[in-house]
Parts: structure tokens; C-alpha cells; sequence
């Protein structure tokens, strides 16, 4: 009998992150929701992604706490035996021009963006190392890849999650782990649903695909790098952006 395989997923209750763990799941996937403080949503996804036919589990934890990200995994371990798949999704902005930019936002994003996903590759790792096999996506942005005025912080930290998906690639890779990003560009969801409308016409006109990407296309793409089709595949950056970094 095949295992069924286990996927953690930060910041997976709204978002790109819930797109990913029902992909995930619609896969055959045991899930790990971790989520910071929307404990409703996350329990609403549970009970979606138990209706698939596989297990899920919710976990609360700030991810850009070492010690947190370690208890997570942890718990993932002891629930489902182990832990095959590893999303970085967990993120937030505090946006501002450079100079007016408060120290504690750059910090955070930081600390959120960029730090979690160290905390959480360094407790899975060791795992994966173990039983020589991994994957692990991470969510940077086409901020990351070609820069956003007014989100010095939030570029930085996306363009850390390439370097450190780099870094980590080359080590891992002998260990049967790989180690991808995701950088989405305008993606539909709640958050720039709430922009006023000419700022998304702004935006959306510097798309060459003249479009907003669903969370659907993010979520697919995630799919695709932590499965056996993509087993020769690492250190690599997906755009899902519609053109926007070309």
C-alpha cells in the first residue's frame, strides 16, 4: 500500500496558501494547515479538505519564531509520521516609501517573509535528510525578481527567499531534497480585490497577459514542483505572473 504523503503549508488559512493546500489535497495529500490567528478559516478548510477523502490538521503558530516553526513541524511529524512536502507560504506587507519606512516594519516583513521559512526548512530538513526525500516550495513574488517602490521591505524579503532557495538547493540535493520558489505577480484574491479600481487598472495594464492570475495558477504550479514529475528540478524560481517579469 502506497503512504500517503504529508504537506505542511504556512499562512494556509486564505489566500494563496488555502489555494494551495486544497490543491494539495485534491492530490492525495494529508495536510498540515498552519495559520497565525484565523482559527475559524482554518477549521472551515479543514472540514473542506477532510471531505476529499484525506486527513488534515490544523496548527497555530507564528512561523517567524524559530521555536514555533520547530513545535509545527514537530507536530506534523508526530501526527502523520512524517513530513514529505513543505509550502513557505506564510507572508504579510507593511508597505511604505524608503524614507518614510518605520525600522520595526522593515523588521517584520522580514522576520515573516523571509525568516519563517528559514525556521521551517531547518526543523524539516532534518527529516527529509533522513529518509532522503523532500520538497520544499517557497513563495517569493515578481517584487523579489524585479523590485516594487514603495516595498522595500516586501522586495527584500522575496528577494531573500530566492537566495536562500538557492543556498539551500545546492546543499540538499544530495540528500534527495529539492527546493524550488514560486514568485507569483497580480494574483486575484481578497487583498487586491480591495484596491480601488484604478489602481488595478494601473497594474493590470502592465501585464502583458492584461489579466490577474487566479489562485489557481499558483497552487498548480506549487503542485507541480513538489511532485515526482518535477523530481529533477531544484533551485529554480517559477514566475506565475502573466509576463509581468519578463
Amino acid at each position: 500500500m502506497m503512504e500517503i504523503k504529508c504537506a505542511v503549508v504556512t499562512g494556509a488559512s486564505r489566500g494563496i496558501g488555502r489555494g494551495i493546500a486544497l490543491e494539495l489535497a485534491r492530490r492525495g495529500m494529508n495536510v498540515v494547515i498552519n495559520y497565525n490567528s484565523s482559527a475559524e478559516a482554518a477549521d472551515a478548510l479543514i472540514r473542506e479538505i477532510e471531505e476529499m477523502g484525506v486527513r488534515a490538521l490544523a496548527v497555530q503558530a507564528d512561523v517567524s519564531d524559530f521555536e514555533a516553526a520547530g513545535r509545527l513541524i514537530q507536530k506534523a511529524e508526530e501526527t502523520f509520521g512524517r513530513v514529505d512536502v513543505l509550502v513557505n507560504n506564510a507572508g504579510i506587507t507593511r508597505d511604505g516609501l524608503l524614507m518614510r519606512m518605520k525600522e520595526e516594519d522593515f523588521d517584520r516583513v522580514i522576520e515573516v517573509n523571509l525568516k519563517s521559512a528559514f525556521n521551517c526548512m531547518r526543523h524539516a530538513v532534518r527529516g527529509m535528510g533522513q529518509r532522503r526525500y523532500g520538497r520544499i516550495v517557497s513563495l517569493s513574488s515578481v517584487a523579489g525578481v524585479v523590485g516594487n517602490a514603495g516595498q522595500a521591505n516586501y522586495s527584500a524579503s522575496k528577494a531573500g527567499v530566492i537566495g536562500l532557495t538557492k543556498a539551500a538547493a545546492r546543499e540538499l540535493a544530495r540528500r534527495g531534497i529539492t527546493v524550488n520558489a514560486v514568485a507569483p505577480g497580480f494574483i486575484d484574491t481578497d487583498m487586491t480585490a480591495a484596491m480601488p479600481e484604478a489602481a488595478r487598472t494601473a497594474v493590470l495594464a502592465t501585464v502583458p497577459m492584461q489579466r490577474g492570475g487566479r489562485v489557481e495558477d499558483v497552487a498548480k504550479a506549487v503542485a507541480f514542483l513538489v511532485s515526482d514529475d518535477a523530481a529533477y528540478i531544484t533551485g529554480q524560481v517559477l514566475s506565475v505572473d502573466g509576463g509581468l517579469a519578463m
